[in-house]
This record gives structure tokens, C-alpha cells and sequence, in this order.
């Protein structure tokens, strides 16, 4: 299947969570992320933009979160411009939000933090496409330092304490913690239907479609061969990749199928999982 192709404008859609404490959840990412609570029933709770789900929480009282395992390394929201970012800085600041650290990958610049229950966050910007550099097919990054003197001297004019996300925002990229990143990279790349687009040694790979710098990372940093996250505990239930059209969708079927891939059908979509039983929804537009 090496000439499986998914359309080159997909879109990565929400990332649905375990969370042990549904309320620290909400202060968090309302305060510090600057999302907006969009619904709330029962145990759980959609946040992201006016309109736009980036994120959905399921409270498990009592989960706790397991090192060690495959599941989520981070999930990353993308931000319009540098400004947007800079004024993400400017709120981590303000609100006293401890950050993990920061860098320039030369294709954009990042920031990256934890939420209370230690799943991982990026918030970006992308530099624009033609100064991407690209050698031999493979796009060009790297881990320098970030320029955050630079980055709070572009944040715009606000009030403290009024911060919320650019309706533009968007999920970016989702970064995985595989178990085998030979099979990892074979699934999606050969049956998902993604581009291998970077590779680092043999511990992290990044695919994606229509030339963006990665759709999805791949590592495997928690260690080769760990077993997958048990069920209820923190941290990922699913993340979810949107195909541009019913057509796109419908061929994606065919190919896991002839794979011999187990699918669960979800109203007009599907759960699929890959070789380190991380669980997707594929859903079109």
C-alpha cells in the first residue's frame, strides 16, 4: 500500500483526555491555556475556541497517571502569528504558569508545558512555508534555543487576566509515544496514508500531508517495547484526524480493511488503533 495518500488538506481535530479531576482540568486550561468551556455535562467537559472543539475532557476519579507507557507525549496548538504566541508567553506569566521549556525547530517556534495531571502541551507558530528548508524530501528542523525576550516584546496590548486563544487556533500536531517505531511509521505512513517528512536516529519520526513540517510525531522516549496506557488512566483516549470529504474517508476504510485493521464504527466515522493501540478517530468534514 506505499502509494496510499491521504488529501493533502486534512485537519487534526480534538484530543479527548482522562483526567482524575474534571474542575482543576477546566481552571487550567480556561486560565493558563486560555480555552473557552464550550459544554459541561456530568464528567465531562469540551473546551477550545468559540467554535471549535480542541479538547475534551472524561473524568475517572481516581486515575492516576502511569510512566512509562505508549499514549500522549503532547498534543500542540497552533497559533496564528508570533504575537499570538508571544501573548501565550505573556499569560503564562501573568498567571504564574510553570512552563517545561522552549525552542526554535527552525520551521516554527514552540513552548511547552504540562497540565496538572502531566499531560503534555505545545502552543506554536509556524514560520511561513517559504522559509522552510527542505534536503532530499525531508523538512528541516531543529532544538535551538527559543528567543523569549523576543517573543514578550511582540505581545499586543491587553489587560491582565482577560486572555483567551485566537479563534484561528487550531490543533496543529499530535506527538505520540510508540512502542515500535518501525511499525508505527509503516502504519501510517503505508496504510494512514501520511508522509514520512522527518526522521531522527531511530527514536523519532514525524509524518504528515501536503508538505506540512508534521501532522504527527512518533518517539519513542518512554522506551522501546512499553506496553500501552491501561484503561482508565490519565492521559489519552483518542485523538482525531479529519479528511477533507466523504471520497477521502471512504478509500481510508478500504485500505484498513484490506490491512486487516479492526475499525469501530462511530456515527459517520471510525476508531481505528495503531501498532502501539493508541486509539484515532477518523471522521470527514
Amino acid at each position: 500500500m506505499t502509494n496510499a495518500k491521504l488529501p493533502p488538506d486534512i485537519q487534526m481535530g480534538s484530543v479527548h483526555l482522562t483526567v482524575s479531576n474534571l474542575e482543576q482540568s477546566i481552571d487550567f486550561y480556561r486560565r493558563s491555556i486560555g480555552m473557552d468551556l464550550i459544554d459541561r455535562q456530568d464528567n465531562q467537559a469540551s473546551l477550545g475556541t468559540v467554535d471549535r472543539e480542541l479538547l475534551h475532557l472524561v473524568e475517572i476519579p481516581g486515575a492516576v497517571k502511569v510512566p512509562r507507557r505508549t499514549g500522549l507525549y503532547h498534543f500542540a496548538l497552533l497559533l496564528p502569528s508570533r504575537q499570538d504566541l508571544g501573548d501565550v508567553l505573556r499569560n503564562f506569566v501573568d498567571t504564574q504558569t510553570r512552563i517545561t521549556g522552549g525552542a526554535d525547530h527552525l520551521v516554527s517556534e514552540a513552548i511547552y508545558l504540562d497540565d496538572p495531571e502531566g499531560n503534555g502541551i505545545e502552543s506554536y507558530r509556524d514560520r511561513p512555508r517559504e522559509e522552510w528548508q527542505f534536503s532530499g524530501g525531508m523538512v528541516q528542523m531543529d532544538t535551538l534555543p527559543l528567543d523569549f525576550e523576543g517573543l514578550l516584546n511582540q505581545t499586543g496590548s491587553r489587560d491582565s487576566g482577560t486572555y483567551a486563544l485566537p479563534m484561528e487556533t487550531t490543533m496543529g500536531h499530535v506527538h505520540l509515544h510508540v512502542a515500535d517505531l518501525a511499525r508505527a511509521v509503516d502504519f501510517y505512513q503505508n496504510v494512514i496514508g501520511l508522509d514520512l517528512v522527518a526522521q531522527y536516529g531511530n527514536s523519532a519520526s514525524f509524518l504528515s500531508a501536503g508538505g506540512y513540517h508534521h501532522h504527527l510525531g512518533l518517539n519513542t522516549w518512554a522506551g522501546v517495547g512499553v506496553p500501552p496506557l491501561p484503561e482508565g488512566s490519565v492521559g489519552l483516549r483518542y485523538y482525531t484526524i479529519i479528511l477533507p470529504d466523504t471520497a477521502a474517508l471512504d478509500a481510508l476504510n478500504g485500505r484498513l480493511q484490506q490491512a486487516k485493521i479492526a475499525l469501530e464504527y462511530e456515527g459517520e466515522g471510525f476508531f481505528v488503533r495503531d501498532p502501539s493501540q493508541n486509539q484515532l478517530l477518523l471522521i470527514s468534514q
